[in-house]
Parts: C-alpha cells; structure tokens; sequence
C-alpha cells in the first residue's frame, strides 16, 4: 500500500470500467491475473518516468527511485512518499510538485507551468497510447483465457 505522502499516477484507459465489470463475473484468478500482468505493464512506464526524471534535472532525478510500479486491475506508479532524498536528506513529497510543476514562491525550483509538465505527466501522457493497447490486449486474453472450456 501507498504511503499517504506518496503520489499515484494511474494510465487513463477508455473502457475500463466496462472490462473491470467483466472481470468481476470470472473466477478470482483472472483479476489475480491482471493484477500480475498490469504490474508488468507499470514496471515499464516506472522506468521510462525514471528516465525522464534522471534526464531532467538534478531535483527531478532524486524522485527517480521513488518511483514504483502499484499491483493494481490497471498501471500505476507510486512516486515520493517519505523515503528522504538528497544531501540533505529531505522526505521525497517535498521536493516532487516542485520538480514537476515548478513553482512561483520558491525560487529553489524551475518556473511554474502552469497545466503543463518537466517530466513525470508528460511521460505518461507520451506513453499513455502504448500502455492502454497493451493492457487492452492483456484484459482481452486473460476474458478470452477465461471465456474457453476446459
């Protein structure tokens, strides 16, 4: 479970709530199942978030390994929490929104954006295409799976 200081991002898919009603009328190890598959789905988009964040700048970088993959129905990522960071060993959630957004109080960060994104919505948003065709393929094996005669 995620820390309460702890950000979770999950990847928007069309129709998920109709394809999580499905997976409710079939036996518990299909939705064990996804929770497995969507895992391995996560792990990729944590890491290229990883990527982003060590690509960015050094603020950003120090989010990278608080980055994790969620065992969930569809593919989130936990990000900052308490884990301290840094030389001066700062929890994590006080440093992610100004890595992210940037801010027009603190002049430690970049300038805020605003709506817009450095690194981490931004790669999920570049990835978020991919990571939904994937898990729509995933949910349609394991029904189809699920769906045959023994």
């Amino acid at each position: 479970m995620a820390s309460k200081t702890a950000l979770t991002v999950s990847v928007r898919i069309e129709g998920v709530r109709e394809t999580l009603g499905a997976f409710r009328r079939l036996p518990k190890e299909a939705s064990d199942d996804l929770r497995r598959r969507t895992l391995e789905l996560a792990d990729v988009l944590a890491g290229r978030m990883a990527g982003a964040a060590r690509a960015d700048s050094a603020q950003s970088a120090l989010m990278a390994p608080t980055l994790k993959a969620v065992r969930d129905r569809v593919p989130a990522i936990t990000a900052g929490g308490a884990t301290r960071v840094g030389r001066n060993s700062v929890p994590a959630y006080k440093i992610i929104f100004g890595s992210e957004f940037g801010s027009t109080i603190l002049r430690q960060y970049r300038p805020h954006l605003g709506r817009g994104s450095y690194w981490m919505w931004r790669t999920v948003e570049a990835n978020q295409v991919e990571i939904a065709g994937a898990w729509d393929r995933v949910a349609r094996d394991i029904v189809d799976s699920f769906g045959r005669a023994p």
